[in-house]
């Protein structure tokens, strides 16, 4: 572990649509937190825009200033129409070179529900729905990006691949988290739900395989196997029945965005990408450029981005101060969800994203 630090660096890369405006409410809300000196924000360029302008999606000065950081904090990336000519989009080859450069192989996706009403299920109470989805970040399908082959306008194919240390490091991550947490509100058993297509695809089987063995060194954790087609109605049956879900990279990120929905949308949903070096935070949603400059997003999944940004650096570092900062955000997110005063648009209320804000600073009081 490394030794705390009087101030930590962090990289911020804006991004594109309601990027800028999320990004500086995160910021705002950190600096509250934590208090003066503690955090350094740098402000870096990047995106799918700066494209447009430079030709160039992640300035070089922008990846070093991201290896250097102690953390990366991303607003959102990506415009419409602005694609490479095989009509992949710009926006995202920003944090995908962030991904891979920097081995982010962790994507980790918090599902909680928060106020009951939030969900489009039924009968569901706040804290029913409290699980995470832990989500292959460099191999699986999205590994062919750029390497996929279209022949002559008539076939085109994209190659699957699982190795057995991507598979391995991302298994013994979701089990040591498993290990940290609770339990599924359910029944209060640490679990690790292993998400594939094992009965059709020999690369699933694999994974789950590997996944097996992984799990002889955690015999206090529960395993557990689901197919990607059948979780997909789990997760809304009984979605009280999960703790930790692991899958392969582009099931992970289908049923990331289900597992939002069930708890009110991508706009309260915080993720992050983390290697065993670095680590991304940004919130879940996309760049929104419809409402950009309207102060009608929502800035929770942001805020609860850096929450966990905090507790992650305070727990590399040793650190109380960040990890009491994250708690404080936390509780602060919920607190301003729980008085139902300022609640954003995509949650059913009016509040401005200026004015969710300012009451998630208040209340951090």
């Amino acid at each position: 572990m490394a030794q705390p630090k009087p101030t930590y660096e962090i990289a911020t890369i804006e991004g594109d649509g309601i990027g800028p405006e999320v990004c500086r409410a995160s910021v705002s809300v950190l600096e509250r937190a934590c208090g003066t000196g503690l955090l350094a924000f740098q402000d870096l360029p990047g995106g799918a825009d700066h494209y447009v302008r430079t030709g160039d999606v992640l300035p070089d000065e922008t990846y070093q200033a991201c290896r250097r950081a102690d953390a990366i904090l991303h607003g959102a990336a990506g415009m419409p129409g602005v694609t490479y000519p095989d009509g992949t989009e710009v926006g995202n080859d920003l944090h995908l070179r962030l991904r891979f450069r920097l081995d982010l192989y962790a994507n980790v996706r918090p599902i909680r529900l928060y106020q009951g009403d939030f969900s489009p299920l039924k009968s569901r109470e706040a804290g029913s729905i409290d699980y995470v989805i832990i989500r292959e970040n460099t191999e699986g399908l999205y590994a062919s990006r750029g390497g996929g082959v279209v022949l002559r306008g008539e076939l085109a194919t994209d190659t699957l691949v699982i190795t057995r240390r991507g598979t391995e490091r991302i298994a013994r991550f979701a089990f040591d988290l498993a290990r940290k947490r609770s339990g599924a509100p359910r029944d209060g058993r640490k679990r690790v739900t292993v998400c594939d297509k094992a009965n059709i695809l020999r690369s699933y089987a694999f994974f789950r395989s590997v996944c097996d063995e992984v799990h002889a060194d955690y015999p206090d954790i529960e395993i557990d196997y689901a197919y990607v087609d059948a979780i997909t109605v789990h997760m809304v049956k009984r979605p009280d029945f999960y703790d930790v879900i692991v899958a392969e990279n582009m099931f992970g990120d289908i049923i990331s965005d289900l597992g939002a929905a069930t708890v009110g949308g991508l706009g309260i949903a915080p993720s992050a990408e983390i290697g065993d070096d670095f680590g991304l935070f940004q919130g879940a949603h996309g760049s929104a450029p419809d409402i950009a400059g309207t102060d009608t997003a929502s800035p929770l999944a942001t805020i609860l981005s850096g929450a966990f940004m905090l507790r992650w650096i305070g727990e590399r570092h040793e650190d109380p101060r960040m990890l009491e900062g994250a708690a404080r955000v936390e509780r602060a997110v919920e607190t301003t969800l729980a008085q139902r005063k300022f609640i954003p648009r995509d949650l059913g209320g009016t509040a401005s994203c200026t004015e969710v804000t300012r009451a998630v600073c208040d209340n951090l009081k």
